[in-house]
């Protein structure tokens, strides 16, 4: 039988996303772990998150996870979402300038204060809600998945690869950010799938069939 870890390292509604992945799979054993040792074992690996990356990256680094994380990179399939797409960057501006995982060059920044949006709409901070993602290149993940469809956001930061190949899906808030990301066996989205009602479910079965290829 397949295993998916879900990383616990207390940040984040592990419920929610384990929940959203068993309703989804077909043979696979869902677990939520913070054990580095039993993670490394598992077929598959998804990084969630919510809060700020200076004490995600604590955090990760307190229980060992951090390390874990790297050397498993390229390994095997991971996702990761929400703060997770920022832990896997090289670095972020949140937190006073925080290193992470480094699986994506480039930085995470911090969304333009209100009254200096490029088109002159005003847009609250969070960027909370509802907002589409573009497709912007062909991938397994998208299989079976509508362009531009809806998926649920929330957050403050967003990601900027430093090499646009990278960038598999683009969003509209005010300025054009990426909200995935991807590289062999990595899979990486700004929003929240076990929130996004049919395309987020739709991603995450696609996840569960991933064989890691780019």
């Amino acid at each position: 039988m397949a295993t998916v870890g879900i990383i616990d390292y207390g940040m984040g509604n592990l419920h929610s996303i384990a929940k959203a992945l068993r309703y989804v799979a077909s043979d696979e054993q869902i677990e939520v772990s913070f054990d580095p040792d039993a993670l490394s074992r598992m077929d598959r690996l998804v990084l969630p998150g919510v809060g700020a990356i200076g004490h995600c990256m604590d955090e990760l680094h307190r229980l060992e996870l951090d390390d874990m994380l790297r050397e498993q990179l390229g390994k095997k399939p991971l996702m990761g979402v929400c703060l997770g797409i920022e832990a896997l960057m090289g670095h972020s501006e949140e937190s006073g300038g925080v290193q992470c995982l480094g699986a994506f060059p480039g930085d995470t920044v911090h969304f333009a204060a209100p009254d200096a949006q490029p088109d002159g709409v005003r847009r609250k901070i969070p960027h909370m809600g509802w907002n589409q993602v573009r497709q912007e290149r062909h991938h397994p993940l998208w299989k079976d998945i509508a362009p531009a469809s809806w998926f649920y956001f929330v957050h403050s930061y967003y990601v900027v690869p430093s090499d646009e190949r990278h960038i598999a899906g683009t969003t509209d808030y005010g300025v054009r950010f990426a909200s995935v990301i991807l590289r062999p066996n990595v899979f990486a989205v700004q929003f929240h799938p076990e929130k996004s009602q049919s395309a987020g479910l739709q991603l995450l079965a696609n996840f569960l069939e991933w064989d890691g290829a780019a």
